[in-house]
């Protein structure tokens, strides 16, 4: 490639790259901005402050929130990525009755839309009396057809020798999905576990309709409600709320980007 023309994509990029990440960096440096200095483009704040910080903190329990959002969402992801792999790990290298119906419906479900089962799953959620609960919060996300399927579709690729010889060697089934599967599957579990914690992180409708203490609302729905009812006053009040969302997705994703990056550029790899 001529060294023009290298420079022009790398420019090209660059370009792009600074569309996209130009809103969030002001969204950061607007929450360090007075009320009169949110309104400018300016990425550097002419007058330094922490104040929509502290406003936001004193006019609701996000210290609260945000604690119950990282408790909600671990909790997910990791229930998800057991529970998950072993289902996978059952429809990918087990033989029993009714395989290929699991596999079916497992494939149906992604082709319904959530919202259809809101109604549903609430009157469910209200007739066992979890309203106002944890349990509420978590057991409809448990598992999760996407990751079953993704993780199935990993597990077929696993030499079959290798879980013959684990299995002559006297291991159980549960042991070669933990001690073999699980190392060999650290980049579909990372990505796996990446989608699924954003999911569950940024989940605002259900917590709204089965959540309404406000010490058990999570970050997402609290900023919602905060927004909406018109506590945050002003523009950089609600930006530093966003942050405080967002940041948590960010520091998730700078652990298992590696991990990230390896599942897309296997992708496309054969054999």
């Amino acid at each position: 490639m001529r060294p023009v023309v290298r420079a022009g994509l790398y420019a090209a990029l660059t370009l792009a790259a600074l569309t996209f990440i130009y809103p969030f960096l002001w969204m950061a440096s607007s929450t360090l901005k007075p009320p009169f200095e949110v309104g400018s483009l300016a990425l550097i704040p002419h007058d330094l402050t922490f104040e929509n910080y502290r406003i936001m903190w004193s006019r609701a329990p996000f210290g609260r929130a945000l604690l119950n959002s990282v408790f909600v969402a671990s909790t997910i992801t990791a229930s998800v990525l057991v529970l998950g792999s072993m289902t996978a790990y059952a429809m990918a290298r087990l033989t029993f009755p009714g395989r290929r119906v699991l596999n079916a419906v497992t494939m149906g479900v992604l082709l319904v839309p959530g919202q259809l089962t809101l109604i549903p799953l609430y009157t469910l959620i209200v007739q066992l009396g979890w309203i106002d609960t944890y349990t509420a919060l978590i057991v409809p996300y448990l598992f999760n057809a996407t990751a079953i399927l993704m993780l199935r579709q990993f597990f077929l690729q696993i030499p079959q020798s290798l879980i013959d010889s684990a299995r002559m060697d006297g291991m159980g089934e549960l042991r070669i999905l933990f001690t073999i599967f699980w190392p060999l599957a650290r980049p579909a579990l990372a990505i796996v576990a990446i989608f699924t914690f954003m999911g569950s992180w940024n989940e605002v409708l259900w917590p709204l309709l089965v959540v309404r203490d406000q010490q058990l609302m999570t970050l997402p729905q609290l900023l919602t409600v905060f927004q909406l009812g018109g506590g945050a006053g002003t523009l950089g009040v609600s930006l530093a709320a966003a942050m405080v969302l967002v940041v948590p997705v960010v520091v998730a994703y700078m652990f298992l980007q590696r991990y990230f990056i390896e599942s897309m550029a296997g992708a496309g790899v054969k054999g």
